[in-house]
């Protein structure tokens, strides 16, 4: 049985570009429901601890797949990950085609949903967060020629941090990082957050936004929370997951989903307000691992590290 680890899955993945289409792809398919995909279950396995199962098929792509994703704070004592994962890809038989890492999997399919998301927009963009999503975004907006990128952190060393790693990386995006919180949102047409996911006071008002901005969170209710998601239109990437995460991950005053990205992405953009919640569908890992083992069965592949 095929097994990658994350380094030969970095060597694998489409190009941003192609992950952006596929990602597309994805959403629209979810808006129509024509894929099986069921809301993350969860289990808790040591305080603030989870591990989620993310099962998901596409019959008419002979897609079958589960990514396994366990998030362990403890860790942080112990020098190791915090967050590790398991990729599965079935065969339409049934059977196993390949299991790999999900990290790298995992940080390009959350990016290129953005990705794809972006072309709701096509104003100036604002990213907050300087971690490893900062980095993943930041190769698909260079890839897109969406730049310049405005990029907010707290801590001006995890800029410098940053800056670094673009100038090797994305070389030809151009970048503006800055800890002036205010000037980062003031002309942005779309605000991207990857803070992490539960943090408190961090959360936006409608006061330090555009009155039209589009908000593309990837940290659930950490910034766009409900006070901003309330004066707008929602949409989640799979309407329904979100109404089942609903009220444990975003909080029970957060508003409802009015409809799905994937139906913005065909009809246009509203007007006003517009806040997509795309929580992560197992459906855009499974079309990414795919790809994935269909370049590691072409030519070459045997070059892998």
């Amino acid at each position: 049985m095929l097994h990658l680890s994350d380094a030969q899955v970095r060597t694998l993945l489409p190009d941003p570009v192609l992950a952006v289409e596929l990602m597309r792809e994805t959403l629209l398919a979810l808006a129509d429901g024509i894929a099986s995909v069921t809301p993350k279950s969860q289990v808790v396995h040591e305080p603030g601890g989870f591990a989620n199962a993310m099962p998901a098929a596409w019959p008419e792509r002979g897609l079958l797949g589960m990514k396994w994703v366990t998030v362990t704070p403890s860790n942080r004592e112990r020098g190791t990950e915090m967050i590790d994962g398991l990729m599965v890809l079935s065969a339409p038989d049934g059977s196993t085609r390949a299991t790999m890492d999900a990290a790298e999997l995992t940080a390009l399919r959350t990016a290129a949903v953005t990705g794809a998301s972006l072309a709701l927009d096509d104003r100036p963009v604002t990213f907050m967060g300087t971690g490893v999503q900062a980095r993943s975004h930041a190769r698909v907006i260079e890839a897109l020629g969406r730049g310049p990128l405005t990029v907010w952190g707290r801590r001006r060393e995890a800029l410098e941090e940053l800056t670094a790693w673009c100038a090797v990386h994305t070389p030809a995006l151009e970048l503006r990082v800055t800890t002036d919180r205010a000037g980062a949102l003031a002309d942005a047409g779309v605000v991207i957050s990857a803070l992490p996911i539960g943090l408190s006071g961090s959360q936006l008002s409608t006061t330090e936004i555009c009155t039209d901005a589009t908000l593309l969170p990837v940290d659930y209710a950490s910034v766009a929370g409900a006070e901003v998601a309330r004066t707008g239109t929602l949409v989640a990437d799979d309407p329904i997951q979100f109404e089942a995460l609903r009220p444990v991950k975003l909080g029970k005053d957060y508003p409802q989903a009015t409809g799905a990205t994937g139906d913005l992405l065909r009809t246009g953009r509203p007007q006003g307000l517009v806040v997509a919640q795309n929580l992560g569908s197992g459906l855009g890992d499974v079309v990414l691992a795919d790809a994935v083992v269909r370049a590691a069965s072409s030519p070459g592949a045997h070059a892998l590290p």
